[in-house]
């Protein structure tokens, strides 16, 4: 079963590169009409679930993409990054040099084993349901989870760079779990 996942449209923060995991942040204006034109490149499939992080800027992507009644689940919140939280990379590297959240130590964030956990749960159901799942969550969730798709630490989703409002497409080929599109 196929896995999409659809990254929020664009807030204040997302926009001037400010790491964002439990400040919930509204939608620009932007960000609000991206989300709309969603629905035309959603709705030409049924999803045996819908589901959404419960941060307004996802759960108001999913309602203008025609997906209201998204069912809302912690295990899709963003990466916390803890003390790093509304600050930008560069910011952090005045006083943390080299940093990143996947191969650094994040001062009162969420561990990756803690992340690779609760991501691992979402890919499973997505794997056991009879049909496609649809998620709407962030930027470096979605690029973890999609590492845990693949088989492979989420410190991996440091490989993939996902845009707001955008559709991404996991699957399998041949038995061997794939990217299928990316960043669409």
């Amino acid at each position: 079963m196929a896995l999409y996942l659809v990254r929020h449209g664009t807030t204040e923060w997302s926009l001037n590169g400010r790491h964002t995991s439990h400040t919930d942040l509204p939608l620009l204006p932007e960000g609000e009409e991206a989300a709309k034109v969603l629905s035309s490149r959603l709705h030409d499939r049924e999803y045996a679930a819908v589901l959404t992080s419960p941060r307004q800027r996802a759960l108001r992507t999913a309602e203008l993409a025609g997906f209201p009644d998204a069912v809302v689940t912690d295990d899709l919140v963003e990466w916390d990054y803890g003390d790093y939280e509304g600050i930008t990379t560069d910011e952090i590297h005045r006083t943390d040099p080299g940093w990143s959240l996947w191969t650094g130590k994040t001062p009162g964030g969420e561990a990756a084993a803690a992340v690779q956990e609760r991501l691992g749960r979402v890919a499973s159901a997505a794997r056991e349901r009879d049909g496609d799942t649809l998620v709407f969550s962030h930027g470096h969730a979605l690029c973890a989870l999609a590492a845990v798709w693949l088989g492979l630490p989420v410190t991996e989703g440091r490989l993939f760079r996902l845009d707001t409002a955008t559709v991404s497409m996991l699957d399998a080929h041949h038995g061997q779990p794939v990217v299928k599109h990316w960043n669409t």
